[in-house]
């Protein structure tokens, strides 16, 4: 149970400042923004352990998690911009 609240907590903080660092219209809910979060460390954890940095079954660190965050905001944006004709 508190690992979870743990995952939603930093998922939201990790989210939020994602969003705060990538200039844009971010119109994202409360939900999006903590999915937006846990996905960014999943991929900051995957690219770790690809690259070396990390051991299967590490956790990416604060700033890795963000700069994933950050990169999938971008290609979400690609991706709505380009279905939305803008």
């Amino acid at each position: 149970m508190f690992s979870l609240l743990g995952t939603l907590i930093v998922g939201l903080i990790v989210g939020l400042i994602a969003r705060a660092i990538k200039p844009g219209d971010d119109s994202l809910g409360w939900i999006m923004t903590i999915l937006l979060g846990i996905a960014g460390s999943f991929v900051a954890s995957y690219v770790g352990v690809a690259l070396g940095w990390y051991r299967q079954g590490d956790a990416a660190g604060w700033i890795a998690s963000i700069i994933g965050a950050i990169v999938l905001l971008a290609l979400y944006h690609l991706v709505r911009g380009k279905t939305t004709g803008r």
